[in-house]
Parts: structure tokens; C-alpha cells; sequence
């Protein structure tokens, strides 16, 4: 068995080298991140093209909606394989963007008895196929690893799983901006690391969305080969999945107006139930780790013992030199469970002086008390504590001197 299991961040890894993409009659490119998936097939497709040679290669596209799209599409592919090239030499089939694979008991094309039977059938026929001369490439979103058809290719061939990013990913801010960096290098721009830093926050940890509003910002600043922040901030708009850690990032810069904003997308998408993991508690412990952060980086700036730094990976680097027993060893409060997070922390805590980082977690401990042992309102108890935080108190008068 030939299997491999990537990020989207990187390339896949064969757990065996028995067989491998260049040598296997049989591929599967899977997973939840679809464009990562798109562009693996279609540049394995171009390398058995060309190693191939000759013109008489099948795409079928596997997007089907009803049973009777599965069943024709699996007949298809069945034909495609058992039909030698008009012209002689290697068959090769794509079977592109499979929706029928998928583990989704939502989908009754997908989960329907007919299609079951159809692919157990057909996985049973595909174990005796002769497979000299043909190779077969699969893609498909979140296919049902318990079915035959993905276990043949598991047995027989080599799987590709690229897992895309989410916001559990406590580095998807980090490997967002290596992407968006490579992105527009590759475009022919030029891009600072605090630009790319900023498209990514905006965009959150989703790869599709980064390579649309890279193009568009490729479009936008034609003619010249720079990309600045003004350029950001004018063609990309802050992207859903960016809100919870931009409502963090908002309190680190002390800018109450978009903090508030922010809060408000929040608690609308809660009480909507868009996404039933949030809530508002969720968010207060949100707030905490980042005063948290904030408070160790600024006693390790102020002890010395890192240094403010330009980019992420610089950084890093510093991280990796602390002394194991300086810093907590419960991960809670340990800044290297979340490195990114806390890189963005030492350029922020400079935003607030440490009395004012001690009175916030004072404020979010009153506010954990008032959200979990009363009823007051949800939203009001928040907003309160943003603009008892963020809100800058009036300057001290001038000591009056004799």
C-alpha cells in the first residue's frame, strides 16, 4: 500500500515507496481542501500526459447530483477504461472532481443503496483488472474511507489526503502568509512580510479565498511590481473566517471602533446558530488568552529576553532558543503552543503599559463572573469590557508645582 497524507501548507509524503505518483496505475487525490486538490490532479494529469505521449486520454467530469448522474458517470469510466487508444500505446482516465465518494450522509445520490452496491461492484471488478497500459487518477472531496472503492485504491495504489486549513489551526495565520507571499512572487510582485501578514488576516485559513484575492490584487496593481498595504486595503474585503481572531487582533492594536464592529458580526453569527461551536463565552476566553499573551510578552521583552522582530520566522527562531524551564509548562499558558499568536503579542503589548494589561484580566474575570452567574446581556457585558480595555483613560493633569 502506497499512501500519503499532506497539508496544504506542503507536499505529500509517501508512507511507502513501493509506488509512487510517477509509477502507480492507480492515484487518488482527496481530502477537505479542494483547491489544493484541483491542482495536485491536474498537475499529476499534465506529468502522465506527458509521460505518456499520444492524444487518446479521458476527463470524465464526476460531478453528479441524482442517481441516475452516479450511475451513468460510473458507466462511463467503466468504458473509458476497457477502450484501448484509438492509435495504441498507455490509456490513461481521469475520474475529476468526484462528488459520489463522499462521506455524506446528506447527500442521497451519494449515500443512496443503488450507488453503494454500483461501487462495491465495481471496486470488486476493478481488483481483477489488468492494468497494463492504463492508469486511472481520481479526485474527490472528503470521500467515505470505509467504502471498498477507497479501500482498492488504499490496497492497489497510491492516496493523497490534502487536509485543508481551519481556524483550529492555531498557525493557519502563519502558513496563510508563507502562501500569500509565494502566491504573488509568483505573480511577478514583490511583497513585504507585514503586507502579506495582513492580506492573510484578512483572508483567514482558507487557500481558495487567498488565491482569488491574490489575483485580484495581482489585476489591481498592474503595471507595477510592489504590493503595499493600501493595495490590502483596498481590494480585499475581511473574510468570515478571519472575525474571532481579528476581534483579538483588534484589542492587541487598541482600535475599540473595528473591536466593536467586530463583536457585533460575532454575536449576530451566534445568535443566528451559523456556527454552533461559538459563543459568548467562547469569545471572552478568546480575549483572555490574548491579554494573556500580551502580559508575557511584555515581561520577556522588558527581561530581554526576546527581541521585537521584523517577520514571523525570525521570530521563531528566537522562540526556539529560550530556556526550556523559563516558560510554563501547562500549554494553557506556555506561548510556544501558540507561537504565531504570541509573535503577534510582542508587537502589540507596546499598545498598552503593564497596569493596564493587569486591570484587563481583572476586567475579563468580573465579566466571566457576570456572563456565567447572571442574566444580563450577553452583548452589553462584552461591549462594556472592550471599551473599559481598549478605551484609553484621560491623561493624567500636569503636577501643579509651587
Amino acid at each position: 500500500m502506497a499512501r500519503r497524507t499532506s497539508t496544504s501548507d506542503g507536499p505529500a509524503t509517501p508512507s511507502n515507496a513501493g509506488l509512487t505518483p510517477e509509477s502507480t496505475p492507480l492515484m487518488l487525490v482527496a481530502g477537505d481542501d479542494d483547491l489544493a486538490i484541483q491542482q495536485r490532479a491536474r498537475a499529476t494529469w499534465d506529468a502522465w500526459c506527458r509521460a505518456a505521449g499520444g492524444m487518446d486520454h479521458e476527463i470524465i467530469e464526476a460531478s453528479a447530483g441524482t442517481v441516475s448522474e452516479v450511475l451513468a458517470t460510473v458507466r462511463r469510466a467503466k468504458e473509458a477504461l476497457q477502450t484501448l487508444p484509438f492509435f495504441g500505446g498507455p490509456k490513461l482516465v481521469w475520474l475529476k472532481d468526484c462528488t459520489f465518494l463522499a462521506d455524506d450522509r446528506g447527500d442521497r445520490a451519494a449515500s443512496s443503496e443503488a450507488v453503494t452496491a454500483a461501487l462495491s461492484e465495481w471496486a470488486a471488478e476493478l481488483k481483477a483488472f489488468s492494468w497494463q497500459g492504463v492508469r486511472f487518477l481520481v479526485s474527490a472531496f472528503k470521500p467515505d474511507k470505509r467504502r471498498a472503492f477507497f479501500k482498492l485504491f488504499e490496497q492497489r495504489g497510491v492516496v493523497e489526503i490534502h487536509v485543508g486549513l481551519s481556524a483550529d489551526d492555531k498557525e493557519w495565520a502563519a502558513k496563510v502568509t508563507s502562501e500569500a507571499t509565494r502566491l504573488l512572487v509568483a505573480a511577478g510582485r514583490s511583497v513585504d512580510y507585514d503586507v502579506a501578514e495582513d492580506l492573510a488576516q484578512r483572508v483567514g485559513p482558507n487557500l481558495r479565498s487567498l488565491a482569488n484575492e491574490v489575483e485580484k490584487l495581482v489585476a489591481y496593481t498592474h503595471g507595477r511590481d510592489l504590493v503595499t498595504t493600501r493595495d490590502v486595503e483596498a481590494v480585499v474585503a475581511r473574510q468570515k473566517q478571519a472575525q474571532a481572531f481579528g476581534l483579538g487582533e483588534m484589542l492587541g492594536e487598541r482600535n475599540l471602533a473595528r473591536a466593536l464592529r467586530m463583536l457585533d458580526e460575532e454575536l449576530w453569527e451566534i445568535r443566528a446558530r451559523i456556527d454552533k461551536r461559538k459563543s459568548e463565552v467562547g469569545l471572552l476566553y478568546g480575549l483572555i488568552s490574548k491579554v494573556r499573551a500580551l502580559i508575557i510578552a511584555r515581561e520577556l521583552l522588558h527581561a530581554g529576553l526576546i527581541k521585537p522582530a521584523a517577520s514571523y520566522p525570525a521570530f521563531a527562531d528566537q522562540l526556539r532558543r529560550l530556556p526550556p524551564d523559563l516558560l510554563p509548562a501547562d500549554r494553557q499558558y506556555n506561548p510556544l503552543a501558540s507561537p504565531y499568536p504570541f509573535y503577534r503579542a510582542t508587537l502589540q503589548c507596546r499598545n498598552y503599559e503593564s497596569h493596564e494589561l493587569v486591570r484587563a484580566m481583572e476586567l475579563l474575570l468580573d465579566a466571566n463572573r457576570r456572563l456565567v452567574g447572571s442574566e444580563a446581556d450577553e452583548a452589553r457585558i462584552l461591549q462594556e469590557l472592550l471599551v473599559q480595555i481598549i478605551g484609553r483613560p484621560p491623561a493624567k493633569p500636569a503636577r501643579q508645582t509651587a
